[in-house]
């Protein structure tokens, strides 16, 4: 069985090689006989260095090896312990590698309460400096335009390039984009909507606001491409009926009762007419 620790280019020492119970009493004394089994392998670290393992036989660290680093000093024959550590072999159970915290959280997982910083060089952000950013896309005619602001009074950080283009990949593949359940079995666009409150700037040329109460999509981002069955077009055309007493009222009572009788077989006899029909004159008489 070869050992967790790496195999090095030194040169093996006899000494050290052989020191095999010299290794196993400092492991016993360091964990006790009973939790210490048989020798596995020894391992040249370096020159005059060495490392034996022996089987961890502890139930709680299956697996596990004892691993005693032994040394020697030039031109010297007595053997030195300078270690005893017990690591994890090739079978060990081990906990997963340590993630940072700023790479375990994701999106929904803030809530009320919670503070997440954001790094000061955050990709997703460069410097605002002027307000020049908040500025872009306001309308000039708009009563939200801010004409009183002055160089330095800006955002300290706005987006950046890569901040929008993540965003608009967010908001794209979401449930609100194009290729969403709702959008694929949707008639009409979003980009055609009464009830689409547009964005400005660089994202409004791709996204805006859907405002529709009735939508599944009301107060999110919306995709242009972006659809529902709630779009202000989707109107059903008015079924048009005969006025009651006209003749294609009359014509369409007598094919409901009769539909096998023509219609010019039947005298019909409208409402606006207080006249009763005329009975037909008798046949003549012949010879």
């Amino acid at each position: 069985m070869s050992s967790l620790l790496p195999a090095a280019d030194a040169k093996r020492d006899a000494a050290l090689v052989a020191a095999v119970d010299q290794a196993r009493e400092a492991a016993v004394e360091e964990a006790g006989a009973d939790v210490v089994g048989e020798h596995l392998a020894v391992v040249m670290e370096g020159e005059r260095l060495a490392t034996h393992t022996f089987t961890c036989l502890n139930p709680a660290y299956v697996g596990w090896q004892w691993a005693v680093t032994l040394a020697r000093a030039p031109r010297a024959k007595v053997v030195t312990v300078t270690e005893v550590v017990l690591l994890p072999g090739p079978e060990a159970l081990v906990a997963p590698a340590w993630v940072p915290w700023s790479e375990r959280v994701e999106p929904g997982d803030l809530s009320a309460g919670d503070v997440l910083p954001t790094a000061v060089d955050d990709a997703r952000l460069v410097p605002g400096m002027t307000g020049q950013d908040d500025l872009e896309g306001v309308s000039s005619a708009a009563p939200l335009q801010p004409g009183q602001w002055e160089i330095g009074l800006g955002r300290v950080r706005v987006l950046s390039p890569i901040g929008r283009d993540d965003a608009a990949d967010r908001w794209v593949e979401g449930d609100f984009g194009p290729n969403a359940p709702m959008a694929k079995q949707a008639a009409l666009e979003c980009s055609t909507c009464g009830f689409l409150l547009p964005m400005n700037g660089a994202m409004g040329q791709q996204f805006a606001v859907c405002a529709n109460e009735m939508s599944p999509a009301d107060g999110h981002v919306v995709a242009l491409t972006y659809g529902c069955g709630a779009h202000s077009e989707a109107m059903i055309a008015p079924q048009t009926e005969p006025e009651p007493g006209s003749v294609e009222s009359a014509e369409a009572a007598v094919e409901a009762v009769a539909p096998d009788v023509e219609v010019s077989e039947i005298e019909v006899v409208t409402a606006e007419s207080d006249e009763p029909a005329s009975e037909p004159e008798p046949a003549a008489e012949t010879d």
